[in-house]
């Protein structure tokens, strides 16, 4: 098995978690419905938390355009974007690139296909999450989806707030209010390539050394052959 085929079995596995994980979520729960459970050590609460992300992350869209626009430019970026690093984990997988990077290079494509298979086919395959228990999603509705091919939302729902507590009364503005550290509620995909950038931010001194060492040893051995 080549290390590219590697990366498209990972691809493939965590895509499979990922939609499974998205599909439940949509057709079992409604819009702003959580899941809470104290897991009694330091994560204070995890949750799931079902919320739809209308645009790029913490769901923003792109100045000077409509939603709609916003969401098949931003679809069509993931697109190419999905393009390129299949490309380039193809490239590094034939110049013998450590298989670390191959596999952090996998997590990342894993994660920007994941969210975009929400965006592509999501508004066409499922109706509308409304936002009580009467109305949750339907997967193929009889009377289409909610929205067009490219314009779908993606499925968010972990949520893990570590620390609720208030803002000491000193401090300024928020003084007294509310605290919660870590709001972020993200999807399977996204972690994905979070671990993927931090793992070749972290290792990525190492995995060039080894990539250019590869390099080396592979060019000397063309310049053995050619002398024999």
């Amino acid at each position: 098995m080549t290390k590219f085929q590697k990366s498209i079995a990972i691809v493939i596995v965590i895509l499979i978690i990922d939609q499974v994980v998205k599909i439940w979520v949509k057709t079992h729960m409604f819009l702003g419905e959580s899941s809470f459970y104290d897991w009694g050590i330091g994560l204070k609460q995890a949750q799931l938390y079902f919320i739809e992300n209308k645009g790029m992350a913490f769901g923003w869209v792109l100045p000077f355009m409509s939603p709609e626009t916003s969401k098949v430019m931003l679809s069509l970026f993931r697109l190419i974007a999905i393009g390129f690093i299949t490309w380039y984990i193809y490239k590094m997988s034939k110049n013998n690139a450590p298989i670390g990077y191959i596999v952090s290079l996998s997590f990342i494509l894993a994660g920007a296909a994941g969210n975009m298979i929400d965006s592509a086919f999501y508004g066409v395959i499922f109706s509308e999450s409304g936002r009580t228990s009467v109305d949750i999603a339907q997967m193929f509705p009889s009377g289409g989806g909610y929205g067009k091919f490219l314009q779908g939302e993606v499925v968010d729902m972990l949520y893990f707030p570590m620390i609720n507590g208030h803002y000491p009364e000193w401090f300024p503005v928020k003084g007294g209010k509310p605290f919660i550290f870590f709001r972020p509620i993200f999807n399977i995909a996204d972690s994905f390539v979070t671990v993927g950038v931090a793992s070749i931010l972290i290792f990525g001194k190492r995995f060039f050394k080894e990539l250019d060492k590869n390099e080396e040893l592979a060019k000397n051995q063309k310049i053995e052959e050619k002398t024999k």
